[in-house]
C-alpha cells in the first residue's frame, strides 16, 4: 500500500492545576495523536485532553488529511489525557468507530467514574473536559498488549506496512516519565519487557505518546525510554530517604527533559509503594 502515509500532531502542553498539597499550577506534557490514512481513509490513534485541543487536532485532520473518511479511532489505554476527546471527535466524524482492547475499554470506564474523575481530570483541568462522557458497552480490535507500562493494560498499534509504532505511554519522548503508578521492581520490570516486544517487531519508526514537539519518531525512543526506568530502578534500589532525594538525582541525570512534575510524581509513587514489593 504504497499510498499509506502518517502524520503525528502533538497537542501542546497544557496548563493543569497540581494536587494536593501543592496546589499551584504545573504543565501536562504533550500528547502525541497519530493519523494513519490513504487516499479514502484514515485511522486516528489517541485524542488530547481538552475541548480546546481536540478542536485544534480536529482542524489539523482537515489540513493534513482532507476529504477523509475517518474510520477508527484507536485508543493505546486507558488514561483520561488519550481518549477524552472522543465525543468531539464523533461529533465532527460521526462515522468513526471508537476501538480500544478489552482491557483498556475496562480501564477507561473506571477513568470516568465518579469521584475519581472529579476528583483527578475535573480537579486539574476544571470546565475543560468534554461531558458528559459516554462509553460503549465494549470496543475490541486487533492491537499488541504490553501489560504495565505507565498504567496496566496497556497497548500499542502496529502498522506493518509503514513499519510504525504508535505506542501511547509505552513509549516516552524527551520528557520525564510517569512512573506513578509502575511504582515496584516488578511493574518496571514489566515495562522494559514491553518495550523489547516493541523492539522485536523491528519498527522504523516509533510515536511515543508524549514528547516535545520538535521531536522525530525515532527507533531511538525505544532504547531512550528503557533507560529512563533502568535509571529510575537504581536509584530507587539505592533507598533514597525521602522524595526530594529521587527527584534530584534523576535530574542530574537528565537535565534537559520536559516537565519535571511528573518526575516529583514518579518520586511519590516509590514511597506509596508497598514495603515488600
Amino acid at each position: 500500500m504504497a499510498e499509506l502515509r502518517c502524520s503525528v500532531y502533538i497537542a501542546p502542553p497544557t496548563p493543569a492545576i497540581r494536587p494536593p498539597p501543592a496546589t499551584s499550577t504545573g504543565p501536562w506534557s504533550s500528547i502525541s495523536c497519530t493519523l494513519v490514512y490513504s487516499a479514502e481513509e484514515a485511522v486516528l490513534i489517541d485524542t488530547p485532553i481538552t475541548v480546546q485541543q481536540t478542536k485544534d487536532l480536529i482542524k489539523w485532520i482537515d489540513h493534513i488529511a482532507p476529504n477523509r473518511k475517518l474510520s477508527y479511532i484507536y485508543i493505546t489505554h486507558g488514561h483520561g489525557d488519550h481518549f477524552f476527546g472522543l465525543p468531539l471527535l464523533i461529533q465532527r466524524f460521526p462515522e468513526a468507530v471508537p476501538v480500544a482492547t478489552y482491557a483498556t475499554v475496562k480501564h477507561m470506564e473506571q477513568q470516568v467514574q465518579e469521584p475519581y474523575f472529579s476528583e483527578t481530570w475535573e480537579y486539574r483541568f476544571p470546565g475543560q473536559i468534554h461531558k458528559p462522557f459516554m462509553l460503549q458497552d465494549r470496543w475490541d480490535f486487533q492491537a499488541i498488549d504490553c501489560g504495565h507500562s505507565d498504567t496496566y493494560d496497556s497497548s500499542i498499534l502496529w502498522v506493518p506496512d509503514l513499519k510504525l509504532a504508535v505506542c501511547g505511554d509505552v513509549v516516552y519522548g524527551q520528557v520525564h516519565q510517569m512512573l506513578f503508578e509502575a511504582n515496584t521492581k516488578a511493574k518496571r520490570q514489566e515495562w522494559i519487557r514491553a518495550i523489547e516486544k516493541i523492539e522485536a517487531l523491528k519498527p522504523s519508526y516509533v510515536v511515543p505518546g508524549h514528547r516535545q514537539a520538535e521531536e522525530i519518531d525515532g527507533i531511538w525512543h525505544l532504547a531512550s525510554t528503557k533507560k529512563y526506568i533502568e535509571d529510575f530502578e537504581n536509584i530507587v534500589q539505592g533507598n533514597p530517604k525521602d522524595v526530594k532525594e529521587v527527584v534530584m538525582k534523576m535530574m542530574d541525570l537528565y537535565p534537559d527533559r520536559f516537565n519535571p512534575n511528573a518526575l516529583s510524581l514518579s518520586a511519590m509513587g516509590v514511597f506509596s509503594a508497598p514495603k515488600d514489593a
